[in-house]
């Protein structure tokens, strides 16, 4: 959930328990459980959605560690690809001068 989502949330429950509380046809005692009840609903339903995006944070986490070590490798291999290459070019030996030919 998002930072804007979060605070929809919580102000539509504050909104709620004010609403609920100015026409509730209860006692103060029942209207103080209810909000109590209520209140630890809040805050089990922060707790679950807490817990999801934590989940969603590891996983993407993981996915970018594996994305990373690909990529990392990937490099390794063109780096290593580029000095063999250099390496043969190198140590090719030029064909030698034609009779004739000044060297």
């Amino acid at each position: 959930m998002n930072k804007n989502g979060l605070s929809s949330f919580l102000l539509g429950l504050g909104v709620g328990v004010g609403l609920g509380i100015l026409f509730a046809p209860k006692s103060g005692e029942e209207t103080r459980g209810l909000i109590r009840d209520k209140a630890g609903e809040g805050a089990d339903y922060l707790k679950q959605r807490g817990s999801q995006v934590q989940q969603t944070a590891a996983e993407w986490v993981d996915k970018g560690k594996e994305a990373l070590s690909r990529q990392k490798t990937n490099l390794a291999d063109a780096v290593e690809a580029g000095k063999q290459a250099y390496h043969d070019t190198v140590n090719r030996q030029a064909p030698p001068p034609a009779e004739g030919e000044a060297s």
